[in-house]
């Protein structure tokens, strides 16, 4: 895929990922912030929680988290570190790592609390 090919994919993949997590309720709250470490794709307020959401798009489900490399994993860390520290409860809020996985059918399949693993 081309790159500009691919960047766009990758936007219309968060758009798609963005009203999912509006339609079950949880407002998206930021749209690919960036802090000091990198970018965060979405993220997501559920009540006091903050989701902190990766974007993957590829062919299919499993290609797409093939894309999600440790280094990658370990700068949303950071930045989600500098996002929580703008929190009123700081680092103590409660926080979580989704993974949105969108297939080239457009189907979604997230995991939650991916990083946990």
């Amino acid at each position: 895929m081309s790159g500009a090919r691919s960047y766009h994919a990758g936007l219309a993949a968060e758009d798609q990922v963005a009203q999912f997590y509006s339609r079950s309720g949880r407002d998206v709250c930021a749209r690919r912030w960036r802090g000091s470490a990198g970018e965060i794709d979405l993220i997501a307020r559920d009540g006091v929680e903050v989701i902190f959401i990766e974007v993957k798009q590829s062919s299919t489900h499993a290609l797409a988290a093939e894309h999600l490399t440790p280094r990658q994993m370990a700068r949303i860390y950071a930045s989600a570190s500098e996002f929580l520290a703008g929190e009123p409860q700081g680092q103590m809020t409660e926080s979580r790592f989704d993974v949105a996985l969108v297939n080239s059918a457009g189907q979604i399949e997230i995991l939650e609390n991916a990083f946990a693993a």
